[in-house]
């Protein structure tokens, strides 16, 4: 982290248990940044705390820091939890969730604390018995977390922390009913540790603090800009047509280290995956129906280097903390002016620089005035020239396509009926 982002605050002068110490000496912090300086100190000595910082400003640390110290400290008899959750943490997204459950684990290393993650669109035997088994610290999506409870595969009485990150994402995806459920499951809000995180903290969300938690403490974090300091915003207005042989000039010309192209739709995402293999780069896409296990490794290989190009649906615009993404490019502009400022703060992220392009086309340019307004300044205009654009070769879509394939084995299977002996002869050779 640079200078720039952080406070003066040293994570040494919080007095916090050695075990945990250690943790975060083992993730590499020293110094606080704003948002960990301005809530840690109020959470360790127990207060609520609903807190807004931008993206990629040290949110996760600084709840896990606190629900940590607060488990380690805490007076609660560790026995009568028996092997029901002491804490927990929810998330909107299985990407999300699966970051915090990794961070979680270097800082609580040497604390013995146990901690799980559950999420759905996997894993569902393995998560049911690891709960059953016991956790500490237990950080889940919403749907799954409710599946288990109501089978009764534990309970929420002994929760003694309960944290809710990206609150205002919570509303967008609908999960605001199933929180409030859980929510009325636990001890009173004044007899656990209550933390809030969220991007915006809208009426919505503090309304939502106000009626689960004790008193919470409002902290924002203000930036002089909504956007981070170090992403250098470039927009070219083209038409729909040119915006597959743009991306691919501007891929070629700037040759990025590792870049995510968000998208808008599913398709959009298909067709621009489709074109950047046809072209000769190494692409995958990220949308909500991906496998979950094809997510993880994608996330994988493209965190370690292997996968250069990330092709994105919203579903990778918050939470993962993704070091290094040289370049963001808006090939759809975000119809959310929000999303935009999530989706370009997947690059710069503590310190560092980056690039964030966007095209403004047929379909969504309408965004624009909005988004400017939110981030509070003219986003720099380019000009489509003709060296720019690249005569792009046909699109390369996966082999795989059920449906077709059915119907052309059929299809080649009456073809060649009266010569399969013929066939298997030769294949056999």
């Amino acid at each position: 982290m640079s200078e720039h982002h952080l406070s003066s605050t040293l994570f040494s002068s919080l007095n916090l248990p050695g075990k945990l110490s250690q943790g975060i000496e083992k993730a590499g912090f020293n110094q606080c940044t704003p948002i960990q300086a301005e809530t840690l100190p109020l959470a360790l000595a127990g207060t609520d705390i609903a807190g807004q910082a931008q993206t990629g400003t040290g949110k996760t640390a600084a709840f896990l820091i606190a629900l940590m110290n607060h488990l380690l400290t805490s007076d609660a008899n560790e026995s009568a939890s028996g092997n029901n959750p002491r804490a927990l943490v929810l998330a909107p997204t299985r990407e999300l969730a699966l970051q915090i459950h990794k961070d979680a684990v270097v800082l609580g290393e040497a604390t013995g604390l146990k901690i799980g993650v559950v999420y759905g669109g996997a894993g569902y035997d393995a998560q049911k018995e690891m709960l059953h088994a016991g956790l500490d610290i237990l950080i889940g999506t919403p749907g799954r977390t409710i599946d288990f409870f109501k089978q009764k595969i534990f309970n929420l009485k002994s929760i003694e922390v309960m944290v809710l990150d990206e609150a205002d994402r919570m509303f967008d995806l609908g999960f605001i009913k199933d929180i409030r459920f859980l929510l009325r499951r636990m001890p009173d809000p004044e007899k656990r540790l209550n933390l809030l995180f969220s991007a915006t903290l809208s009426f919505r969300v503090i309304e939502l603090a106000y009626e689960h938690m004790n008193n919470p403490t409002l902290v924002k974090i203000e930036t002089e800009k909504v956007t981070a300091d170090k992403v250098k915003q470039l927009i070219y207005y083209t038409s729909n047509d040119e915006k597959i042989p743009l991306l691919l000039g501007l891929l070629k010309q700037l040759d990025p280290k590792r870049s995510i192209i968000f998208v808008n739709t599913k398709d959009a995402g298909n067709k621009v995956n489709a074109f950047l293999t046809g072209n000769g780069f190494n692409a995958s896409t990220l949308s909500g129906d991906v496998p979950q296990k094809k997510r993880i490794s994608l996330l994988k290989n493209f965190q370690e280097g292997e996968l250069p190009i990330l092709v994105a649906t919203d579903v990778a615009a918050r939470g993962l903390h993704i070091p290094d993404v040289s370049h963001v490019f808006n090939y759809d502009l975000p119809q959310d002016a929000e999303d935009y400022v999530h989706r370009i703060g997947r690059t710069a992220r503590a310190g560092t620089s980056g690039v964030a392009i966007s095209f403004a086309c047929e379909d969504y340019a309408f965004t624009l005035p909005d988004i400017e307004e939110y981030v509070g300044h003219k986003i720099p205009t380019e000009r489509v020239t003709t060296e720019l654009l690249v005569t792009p070769q046909p699109p390369i879509y996966p082999k795989k396509s059920p449906k077709v394939h059915r119907k052309q084995k059929a299809d080649n299977g009456r073809r060649r009926s009266p010569r399969r002996s013929h066939s298997k002869a030769t294949s056999s050779n």
